[in-house]
């Protein structure tokens, strides 16, 4: 055990943690240069597409240090997203330090700090590096000053590195060998191993990442799982490298894979406890907190999908990724469906696109909403997910909305437009400090269905890309709030209904409608689009009719032969309009998401 350590690498999106990692692995000789590209350990095309990790990922690799001994390095990468933070605590959970990664040309963002006190409560050593001081606009003594005030890490402990170049990647290494404690576990104890990743393979059942903690496993041996007592026969364990490499057996201390043959993929749970099957008083270990879904929206199955591969293949990426919730739901207006849970609406949007590109399903999703606690007249309390299950206004006394802490760092020429964006959306000032000459930290209270729609997207817009942000749940408080419904032709539309405050209502509902308007194709009726609250209408628009020329076949003669062509079309137009179906695009239920403030 002395001469392994492992590690994680955390750091705020962009700062450039997956080209580190790709240096790792080609100073290491882990991948040969024929087979080196760039973003190695993003497997999936939508990471590289998107040039985020979204999925941790771990690879064990072989040094050889300072002191002339081989050493086995155990890199467990994270997502930097702020939506995948519950990926970066369970990839924490396994390691006994980190490298804590810093854009020299960006200074220390919001997310740095978010990952850092998630790494501090996990008891980890922390290796900060400066990154990219190969850029001729680094500002190195600046941000190694904002490290020092906002973080509290010495300046003295940083390394300068450039992960482009590879400039500086050698000390790293040997400062994770010289600092990082080399992992605490008794052999001669009975097995006990966390589990804190898992993905399904088709050809081969579910796919376990664990960590060893106390004990020895080896292939053959039955293990159990200690949450539901299932127990499975190891076929095959090992590490990767980054490609899998079997071995025999995997000891305390050590981060490795199993394979038993498991294809009923809800025994298998992240953070759970492994032990052997013949153990019988092995304690559990704490497993990480579960993660609590912020956002919810209804997936249902578009046209040539079914219900049954929809249901099948979410059951599928909740095991490679925890974090998603669902239960089904019926939708007068789409059927049979989904309500599901995500950590933030970029998580929404990678699940969206999995699922369709993965499993080849089309989709069609409601308006996001978040969590809400309600009270009744009758004293009743209960949380609801989805506007639809609002009830009756006659019957609610009140609603509690989730409300959230926003850690804002902002260079200071933006400040002003980002503190009226803040209050725009019922933000509460708690805090400002300056943390350079030039950077600002902002904190904010304000509630998470503000947050839902373009807020991340308008802070980087009106910062040019410079201001960062990270945000917790801390508390659910009252609100005037109401739900807007949307009527199509007079018949409400429970997949566009939202819940929005009071003040709000008015100019949502007007922009919504007219938002439909643009998106609702033209009918060979006149199509009544109204935004109303408690059954009153307050903002209106109108598809006019496709008109089909039903003169075009009369050439000249009398007009009433017009006329009485007219007549009949408007009869006709009038049934149609009685009994007529409208179609409804996805871009409809999009639409709510694009409201501009």
């Amino acid at each position: 055990m002395d001469k392994i350590r492992n590690f994680s690498i955390i750091a705020h999106i962009d700062h450039g943690k997956t080209t580190l990692s790709d240096r790792i692995l080609e100073i290491t000789g882990a991948v040969d240069k024929r087979d080196m590209q760039e973003q190695i350990l993003d497997s999936m095309e939508l990471e590289r597409e998107r040039g985020i990790t979204i999925k941790s990922h771990f690879v064990s690799l072989k040094y050889k240090a300072k002191d002339g001994e081989e050493y086995t390095l155990n890199l467990i990468d994270t997502p930097g997203h702020i939506d995948f933070s519950y990926e970066v605590s369970r990839s924490l959970s396994a390691c006994e330090g980190a490298l804590l990664v810093i854009d020299a040309t960006q200074g220390v963002e919001a997310q740095t700090v978010a990952n850092t006190y998630l790494a501090m409560e996990n008891d980890l050593t922390l290796i900060p590096v400066m990154n990219k001081i190969d850029l001729p606009n680094h500002e190195l003594e600046k941000s190694l000053d904002q490290m020092e005030n906002v973080i509290g890490i010495s300046r003295d402990e940083a390394l300068n590195v450039s992960a482009k170049t590879g400039e500086g990647v050698k000390e790293i290494l040997d400062s994770i060998i010289e600092r990082i404690q080399p992992p605490e576990g008794d052999l001669d104890k009975p097995l006990k191993a966390m589990i804190f990743d898992s993905w399904f393979d088709p050809y081969r059942g579910v796919i376990i990442l664990i960590r060893i903690i106390d004990g020895k496993l080896n292939k053959g041996e039955k293990i159990k799982f200690l949450s539901n007592n299932a127990v499975y026969e190891i076929n095959e364990l090992g590490v990767h490298t980054p490609k899998a490499k079997p071995l025999k057996n995997l000891s305390a201390g050590e981060v490795g894979y199993i394979i038993g043959s498991i294809k009923n993929i809800s025994e298998v749970k992240v953070g759970d406890t492994i032990t052997l099957a013949k153990e019988g008083n092995v304690v559990a270990l704490p497993g990480f907190k579960e993660p609590l879904p912020m956002v919810f929206a209804g997936f249902y199955p578009g046209e040539g999908s079914n219900h049954d591969e929809l249901r099948e293949s979410i059951e599928k990426l909740t095991l490679n990724d925890s974090s998603l919730k669902f239960e089904p739901e019926t939708s007068p207006a789409l059927g049979i469906g989904f309500r599901c849970g995500f950590l933030g609406l970029l998580h929404k949007e990678i699940i969206q696109e999995r699922l369709e590109r993965e499993y080849n399903l089309s989709i069609v999703t409601t308006s996001p909403s978040v969590r809400y606690k309600v009270t009744t007249t009758k004293g009743d309390s209960y949380e609801i997910e989805s506007p639809g299950a609002l009830p009756d206004p006659q019957s609610l006394a009140m609603i509690e909305e989730p409300y959230i802490e926003a850690i804002i760092i902002t260079p200071d020429e933006y400040l002003g437009n980002i503190m009226k964006l803040l209050q725009n959306r019922r933000g509460i000032h708690k805090k400002m400090d300056y943390i350079s000459s030039q950077r600002v930290h902002l904190t904010y209270e304000l509630p998470l269905a503000e947050v839902l729609y373009d807020f991340f997207n308008k802070i980087k817009s009106i910062s040019q890309g410079y201001a960062s942000l990270d945000y917790e749940l801390i508390d659910y408080r009252q609100s005037p709030l109401v739900k807007l419904d949307i009527l199509i032709n007079g018949d409400p539309i429970d997949a566009l209904a939202i819940i929005v405050h009071k003040d709000k209502a008015f100019s949502f509902g007007t922009l919504l409608t007219s938002k439909l308007k643009k998106v609702i194709q033209k009918q060979m009726f006149e199509v009544n689009i109204q935004a109303a609250i408690n059954k009153r209408v307050i903002a209106k628009t109108v598809v006019k009719a496709l008109r089909k020329n039903v003169l075009a076949k009369c050439y000249g003669g009398d007009i009433s032969r017009k006329m009485k062509l007219l007549e009949k079309q408007k009869k006709g137009k009038k049934r149609m309009k009685r009994i007529g179906k409208i179609e409804i695009p996805q871009e409809a239920f999009l639409a709510a998401l694009e409201l501009d403030d």
